[in-house]
């Protein structure tokens, strides 16, 4: 066991790593485990995630008010003189190269693909196109079949504060559907995050299926927007 001076240390560190993205902001001391959480900070629910209501155009009345930006140099730079302070947030950061994105205030998110997974079956595997846009139908749904979202994206930069993922659905240009996601705060790392998103269930039925049009969105706690896409698909009797 250590002294309470170690205890101490330890939890102001932890406290100044979930400030790296906003001076003065604090988060749970949450961890995600196993491959996922590898190289990324515990994750928490933000504010924003909390204030967020159905529609998503209220987000920008309830935007919060955050502190300046801080890069994740100047933030190690601060305890650079206190070694255990200092190997505990490089820990909490993980494999982050901080010479190459150390002087960057903005972080940046590339969302890489989506995939909808359903027992039973092969993935349907569905990159993102370069206008952000697919042309045309994207993609065919079972009525009545379970199935899961799962997004694959990159963080460099910066840490992504809060990000998360919003979905709304319409039908004859009547909104059917409309969902909000946390994903989580991550820290940058060469290599891709994925997402798996709660499992769901296609509505069944003659008015159920047909041709609908949705628009999804990757947002962070500044509500920047990193990836807003429309697009169409069907939900038939049987899959494509």
């Amino acid at each position: 066991m250590g002294s309470d001076d170690d205890k101490s240390n330890e939890k102001s560190a932890a406290l100044e790593v979930s400030e790296m993205q906003h001076a003065g902001k604090t988060a749970t001391d949450e961890e995600s485990g196993g491959e996922e959480g590898k190289g990324s900070l515990s994750r928490y629910k933000s504010e924003s995630s909390i204030a967020a209501t159905e529609d998503e155009d209220d987000d920008e009345d309830r935007k919060i008010e955050l502190g300046p930006q801080c890069t994740l140099k100047e933030q190690l730079e601060k305890d650079k003189d206190d070694e255990s302070l200092r190997r505990w947030k490089e820990q909490l950061l993980g494999s982050v190269d901080i010479n190459a994105v150390g002087e960057t205030l903005e972080p940046e998110v590339k969302i890489l693909s989506l995939a909808i997974k359903s027992a039973g079956r092969d993935d349907i595997f569905l990159p993102i196109p370069e206008g952000g846009n697919p042309k045309g139908l994207w993609f065919t749904l079972k009525e009545g079949s379970r199935y899961r979202l799962m997004f694959t994206f990159q963080v460099s930069n910066n840490i992504v504060s809060g990000l998360k993922y919003s979905h709304n659905v319409w039908k004859t240009g009547i909104k059917v559907d409309s969902s909000k996601e946390m994903i989580g705060t991550f820290s940058p790392q060469a290599e891709p995050y994925t997402h798996e998103m709660p499992e769901e269930v296609t509505p069944s039925g003659m008015f159920a299926r047909g041709t609908y049009s949705a628009r999804s969105k990757f947002v962070d706690d500044d509500n920047k927007c990193y990836l807003e896409i429309n697009y169409t698909f069907d939900i038939r009797k049987e899959w494509q």
